[in-house]
């Protein structure tokens, strides 16, 4: 199987590559490789696709977000399913440059959608978020609540993904699955996350900045569990059958939530950060910030019944995992 990520250097997107190509699938990657964080990690990820996938590995730097690059970079390329996994990441961000998530996330989606339909793709699996979710108060948070008051721009433009699939699977028959990815860590994790900024300033002996005053919960879901649960969603294209769906449709468009569906709180974290850095963190107690939610928590109940989901990893196993990739990607 061929299979387009957009995203691949990324983080989810390369480990999902990574995984693809080990069982002998081929990837074709795109990816803009902006400076929202370092260039440099988005850089060694596509490096290690490149020594480990070899020839089963294509890559094009492109902004699928300008359809004619787009077309251009796929002109001569074959696929036969789409994982549309990039996007203008980060909730806070979103507060200081809306811009860019109307054009990376809504441009974009738009882009993706129309690729899928004209190539007439078996699949276009893609990237939605539990931050849909807003201020839903009643938890575990379901794939069949309404999600009608994002608390973020970022929120915002990913319930609009959702809809904007729903057009396409009703308009165009287009197979399409949208996952609400639950708070992913691990290796090769992003530098603008939580884990990462809390490991680098505890072994630095920094400040951390611990939002609501750490009266905090997230459903921690490491990074190899999500990429399981998209695998067995790029293998099972929903049918276009007329039966409800998971969220509701009865078109060919299915919503999962993947997490961990565990809600930790954040101060447990921290502490499993401490252990595992060998000291105590400095922490700054701050009140809540904007657009951000005090808890989430996902119910996995459709893709575990569907799909047989299972994650595996908690985070007293996923947590040290992190901590040891961190230390031997900086030689600390």
């Amino acid at each position: 199987m061929r299979v387009l990520i957009t995203g691949a250097a990324g983080f989810i997107g390369s480990t999902l590559a990574h995984r693809l190509m080990a069982r002998g699938d081929e990837v074709i990657g795109i990816d803009n490789l902006n400076d929202y964080y370092q260039v440099s990690l988005k850089e060694d990820r596509l490096n290690r696709l490149r020594d480990e996938g070899g020839d089963r590995f294509a890559f094009h730097k492109v902004d699928f977000s300008d359809m004619t690059a787009l077309e251009t970079a796929l002109e001569d390329e074959a696929f036969d399913r789409i994982v549309h996994l990039g996007a203008q990441a980060g909730v806070r961000y979103s507060i200081e440059n809306p811009h860019a998530y109307v054009q990376a996330n809504l441009a974009g989606h738009l882009n993706m959608l129309e690729i899928g339909r004209h190539r007439e793709v078996e699949h276009l699996v893609y990237a939605s978020s539990s931050s849909v979710y807003g201020g839903n108060t009643k938890l575990p948070f379901s794939v069949e609540d309404r999600v009608d008051h994002p608390l973020s721009l970022y929120a915002a433009t990913k319930k609009a993904d959702e809809l904007m699939s729903e057009t396409y699977a009703h308009l165009y028959r287009l197979p399409l699955t949208g996952l609400r990815f639950f708070t992913v860590y691990g290796p090769w994790g992003r530098p603008d996350m939580m884990m990462w900024i809390f490991t680098k300033a505890i072994l630095a002996g920094e400040t951390i900045p611990v939002f609501n005053h750490g009266d905090m919960y997230r459903d921690f879901t490491f990074v190899e569990d999500i990429v399981s649960g998209v695998v067995a969603c790029i293998d099972n294209p929903t049918p276009d059958d007329g039966e409800v769906k998971a969220g509701g449709s009865t078109k060919p468009h299915r919503l999962y939530n993947i997490g961990n569906h565990r809600s930790e709180h954040l101060m447990k974290v921290i502490g499993i950060l401490e252990e595992e850095c060998g000291r105590k963190a400095e922490m700054e107690m701050l009140p809540m910030q904007a657009g951000d939610v005090q808890k989430t928590y996902a119910d996995i109940d459709a893709i575990q019944q569907d799909l047989g989901y299972q994650p595996t990893t908690g985070i007293e196993t996923g947590v040290p995992q992190f901590v040891r990739w961190y230390r031997e990607y900086h030689g600390l």
